[in-house]
């Protein structure tokens, strides 16, 4: 019976050795993942993902990667700018494994050290420029980071993808003073454009009243053109009617019967204006030959005759 209690125990310890050499021995490393494996304390080699086995008591898996990209955030810190404001920065680093020998070795821990790197690095960068251009310059800063720490970490065997600031925070009087800043502005352009508007408006009221000057001058000489034309017509048509009526009167002087149609229309005439004389004025000067009518008409015969001759010349 105590034979049998031994060989159990016996049995148990020998199947524990088993299972402590099958734990050290097989390995399984998942996908995006490398061990670096040491013989003897001695870096030996790398696995990659799959089933390996080791040298039991020998060979160990001394350290486990990730082979993905990580993602790191880089605590807010105080940065001074070229114009001597302090701001806080944040940002988050994005990093990848490349080389499992060289991160184990290359560094004792590299996460750390590249934490570091990026907060000296965010400090340099920010202390090139101003405040103002600190919030438009982000890309350019991202950039530059990332090549100084890619610089820095290709012999620990890491790759250095992006940095990305997360916010920029100035102190509250220069948030203040920003504030106040901008407000100005926004007043200034509005002023800016309402008196722009202002000047198109009087431009446009200057414009429209040169053409309606302009208008009413053309409409004024043309009317005056017009009126001219009219009268100039209306002259005409006198003349004419006038030289009409003259000839038809030189006429009716040659025919038989004429001379004394003319020399009646004369008396008639020049008894009709004497008498309106006598009625328009309280005072009448009489002609001493008033009483010789023959006389008077026979001149006006003549005259008219003589003017109606063609043979005759006119002085």
């Amino acid at each position: 019976m105590f034979y049998d209690n031994i060989t159990f125990w016996v049995a148990i310890a020998a199947a524990f050795v088993v299972i402590l050499i099958i734990a050290k021995t097989a390995v399984v490393v998942p996908q995006q993942s490398a061990y670096v494996v040491e013989s003897l304390g001695k870096f030996s080699r790398t696995l990659r993902a799959g089933f390996h086995i080791l040298i039991p008591f020998i060979e160990r898996a001394a350290y486990r990667h990730s082979l993905k990209e990580l993602a790191f955030d880089i605590p807010e810190q105080i940065c001074i700018t070229k114009d001597n404001v302090q701001v806080g920065v944040d940002g988050v680093l994005y990093l990848q494994v490349l080389d499992a020998e060289r991160a184990s070795y290359g560094i004792t821990d590299y996460s750390f050290a590249i934490s570091q790197l990026a907060q000296t690095t965010l400090r340099s960068e920010i202390g090139k420029i101003v405040l103002d251009r600190t919030f438009e310059e982000r890309a350019m800063i991202n950039r530059n980071i990332v090549g100084e720490l890619d610089k820095a970490t290709e012999p620990w065997g890491v790759k250095v993808l992006r940095y990305e600031i997360k916010n920029i925070n100035p102190p509250p009087d220069v948030v203040s003073a920003m504030e106040k800043q901008m407000r100005a502005e926004r007043e200034k352009r509005a002023v800016i454009l309402t008196s722009e508007g202002e000047r198109d408006a009087k431009i446009n009221e200057a414009e429209g009243e040169k053409q309606r000057v302009i208008k009413e001058s053309e409409a004024a000489k043309q009317q005056q053109i017009n009126e001219a034309d009219g009268e100039a017509a209306a002259i005409t048509a006198v003349a004419s009617a006038t030289a009409e009526g003259l000839r038809s009167v030189a006429n009716a002087l040659i025919v038989e019967g004429g001379d004394a149609a003319m020399k009646l229309r004369v008396a008639e005439s020049y008894l009709e204006q004497f008498g309106q004389l006598a009625k328009e004025g309280n005072t009448l000067v009489i002609p001493a030959n008033l009483s010789d009518m023959a006389s008077m008409i026979s001149l006006a015969t003549t005259i008219i005759s003589k003017g109606s001759d063609p043979g005759v010349s006119k002085a």
